[in-house]
């Protein structure tokens, strides 16, 4: 079942409109949001980070989008039954500009936007994933720092599937951009991190990355729950590359480590105390969070 303006519809018979600017230019935002047990984390966040990306766009966005939202995920839960066995679920917020009649690409001032909700149940991460951590490649596809989208999450995607393409061309499990200047950015889904012996780097927001929300939550209450100093700062390929440990940080999947990156081993080659010792603290703070 999907959540469409406001009605609930099974997947395979819901409709949008062809016309709809989404569908025709990726002309949208959108946010992805973990459900532990039935509860949303950190919803007023992805809200927060929607809204600013639908002003980059002057999309419209309803003034009551948190309360929609919330509905939204609550019919969900109930209507797509069981959440995998892990009892988590992935929810994907959609704000399209909505349907218009015409080709040009400079919308009209007035268009009702289209909201779309789904979930999907996420099972646990392979024991043997963690076990071995992710093998990344650099991605031949370069982000522009200075470019006004660079942190706007919108749904013209091409440039990521690129990339995961790449990577799965070349055996590898995930892609890293870099920026046009050379410095590291972020994996196609998930925010970089390199532990070092000082403690934490991770590329800063000038390399134009998004404000992940779990990046957040690293530096301001993981690295420091584990005594860990962090960097913000503009990094390459040597310094992942001399890195002790590394690892990826999204909303869904949490913290994984990275043991591989361009056919050469991070570290030891294996995922590492720290790396794990932040993992266990945020799935901590995600399962005993407040309702």
């Amino acid at each position: 079942m999907v959540w469409i303006n406001g009605a609930v519809e099974p997947a395979e018979m819901a409709l949008l409109a062809v016309t709809d600017r989404g569908f025709q230019l990726g002309d949208g935002v959108f946010e992805t949001v973990r459900v532990v047990a039935g509860r949303v984390l950190e919803l007023s966040l992805h809200v927060n980070r929607l809204r600013a990306s639908a002003a980059v766009l002057d999309i419209t966005v309803p003034e009551d989008l948190e309360c929609r939202l919330q509905d939204a995920i609550a019919q969900l839960l109930v209507t797509n039954g069981p959440h995998g066995t892990s009892g988590q679920a992935a929810v994907r917020a959609t704000l399209s500009r909505g349907p218009v009649d015409g080709r040009a690409l400079l919308p009209p001032e007035s268009i009702e936007p289209t909201l779309v909700v789904q979930l999907w149940p996420v099972d646990p991460i392979a024991p043997e994933l963690l076990e071995r951590g992710l093998n990344l490649v650099i991605a031949d596809v370069r982000r522009d720092p200075a470019s006004p989208l660079a942190r706007v999450k919108t749904t013209s995607r091409a440039e990521f599937v690129y990339a995961r393409i790449e990577a799965a061309r070349r055996g590898a499990d995930e892609a890293v951009f870099l920026t046009t200047d050379g410095n590291l950015a972020e994996a196609t889904s998930a925010s970089l991190f390199l532990l070092e012996p000082a403690g934490l780097a991770t590329p800063s927001l000038e390399c134009g990355i998004l404000v992940s929300t779990t990046r957040e939550w690293v530096i301001s209450k993981g690295a420091p729950g584990l005594g860990l100093a962090v960097r913000e700062a503009r990094l390459t390929e040597e310094d992942l590359f001399a890195a002790e440990e590394a690892f990826l940080a999204s909303s869904v999947a949490g913290i994984v480590p990275v043991t591989r990156a361009e056919g050469r081993d991070i570290g030891s080659g294996r995922p590492g105390a720290r790396t794990m010792a932040l993992r266990a603290l945020r799935e901590n703070a995600v399962w005993q969070a407040p309702s």
